[in-house]
């Protein structure tokens, strides 16, 4: 396996410098285009392994995807572009978990957005729906936090001060140390987990 997580970084970056490119020269449409398509499957893996159901991580997605070619023109990059997506994949996740489609729904007033959002995740979701059932069993024993934790982590590879920035609020910063420490607990958990369900060893 040459370089998967490096290629990722580097594909991330070239992706970051393209967006730069298409909002200074004013093409905020191509740039959430090219945002979406490159992002998209990852968050979309994401949600779906936070709500561990189809139909609810396509209305997180679509949320998202929303919240997206809304706001990405005036992303002014204190984070990397791949932390501010991904803290709002996470905050869409859970405001659908909470107060439900029917509650924060609404038809997409950009049509393109909904039509790319819809693309994306017909293509992925065969491939999430196979990632996420061997994960299910474990996963389910979960809060929301430690599976974004967890999700983050092991399958989007962030970094902890990325995480930090996914799960800060405003006025209320997250140490990155202490990601770290929950992490350890978490996993010396599921590797419990695992064993009382007899999936390892």
């Amino acid at each position: 396996m040459s370089g998967g997580p490096r290629r990722d970084i580097m594909a991330a970056m070239a992706i970051e410098e393209r967006v730069r490119e298409l909002l200074a020269a004013g093409d905020a449409r191509g740039a959430a285009t090219e945002t979406l398509r490159h992002f998209g499957p990852k968050v979309l893996r994401y949600q779906g392994a936070l709500l561990r159901s189809e139909t609810h991580a396509a209305d997180a997605f679509s949320l998202f995807a929303e919240q997206v070619w809304k706001g990405l023109p005036q992303f002014e990059w204190r984070s990397s572009l791949q932390t501010w997506l991904f803290r709002i994949a996470w905050h869409a996740a859970l405001n659908l978990k909470r107060d439900g489609w029917n509650r924060l729904g609404r038809a997409f007033q950009t049509g393109e957005a909904t039509a790319l959002a819809e693309d994306i995740r017909t293509k992925s979701v065969v491939r999430v729906e196979r990632q996420r059932r061997t994960l299910d069993k474990l996963r389910e024993a979960l809060s929301d936090e430690e599976q974004s934790l967890l999700t983050l982590r092991v399958d989007q590879e962030f970094s902890w001060e990325e995480i930090a920035e996914v799960f800060s609020k405003e006025g209320e910063k997250i140490e990155p140390a202490a990601l770290r420490k929950r992490f350890e607990r978490l996993k010396e958990r599921l590797t419990l987990l695992a064993r009382e369900q007899g999936l390892v060893d």
